[in-house]
């Protein structure tokens, strides 16, 4: 069993909804960055999302890339991105953290040698958001069969006809972006998301996560009300950009996952 599914297996058995959210690997530096990464645990942060900088991002709103370039500009890295992770697993080998970002840092580097680094890491599941289920043997099918979670993004345009390619080989869970267009703009509605959730339901015993679109402890409730659980990324990221405090930012964080584990 992965630590992702220990995770919902532990939150089924106690009656929870997940909590998730987002930071950018480096930012607003590398040691700051760490400090927050270790903090999320202890803040009620359920599973870590984990971004990798990237010069090109295209599902990013402004705040986070924006994130991606402080990073970049810090001399972020594939490797160092890594070792945040191993530095988390130096004090907590349970919760989960998957890796989000985009396919070319991967590519570059090699699918086998990446896989394998991000396993010692103690990555536990990937979102690549631009590789779709047409191109699996790139990366999916070798993540899967190195025991990493490869985790699928359905949008309000995934109809039924495309979601069941959606869904093959995805594990872990399906993340539901609940808005259309680009992260950090519109909010997510549970009117909007219900149905598009339980309609995913029908098809895959998978928790589906919403994110997108969720800024406050109260949208986290809402939306976990209707859902597995919540993501929550560019509100953090603006705190970290505002040039917060570490202590204020895990404050932060810990509120939205009050809200979420009270969904």
């Amino acid at each position: 069993m992965s630590r992702i599914d220990a995770k919902f297996a532990q939150l089924n058995a106690e009656g929870r909804k997940a909590f998730v959210a987002y930071v950018m690997a480096g930012d607003p530096n590398y040691d700051t960055s760490v400090d927050i990464v270790r903090g999320l645990p202890g803040a009620g942060v359920d599973i870590i999302e984990l971004g990798l900088p990237f010069t090109d991002p295209m599902a990013d709103g402004t705040t986070i890339q924006l994130a991606g370039q402080r990073a970049l500009a810090g001399h972020m890295t594939l490797d160092k991105t890594l070792d945040i992770a191993r530095t988390l697993r130096e004090t907590d080998d349970t919760t989960p953290i998957v890796l989000m970002g985009y396919y070319n840092p991967i590519y570059s580097r090699g699918v086998d040698l990446f896989l394998q680094q991000a396993q010692d890491a103690g990555i536990d599941g990937l979102i690549i958001v631009d590789l779709p289920p047409e191109e699996d043997d790139e990366l999916c099918l070798p993540a899967q069969k190195q025991g990493l979670n490869f985790i699928r993004l359905a949008t309000p345009t995934t109809d039924d006809k495309r979601l069941p390619k959606v869904l093959t080989n995805t594990s872990g869970f399906v993340y539901y972006v609940s808005v259309t267009g680009i992260t950090g703009t519109a909010e997510a509605q549970a009117t909007d998301v219900g149905p598009e959730v339980a309609r995913i339901k029908s098809h895959t015993n998978l928790p589906v996560i919403v994110g997108f679109g969720i800024k406050t402890p109260e949208a986290a409730q809402s939306i976990a009300s209707i859902a597995d659980g919540a993501v929550v990324g560019s509100a953090i990221v603006e705190k970290i950009g505002a040039g917060q405090s570490v202590d204020d930012v895990l404050a932060f964080v810990k509120s939205l996952a009050d809200g979420c584990h009270r969904g």
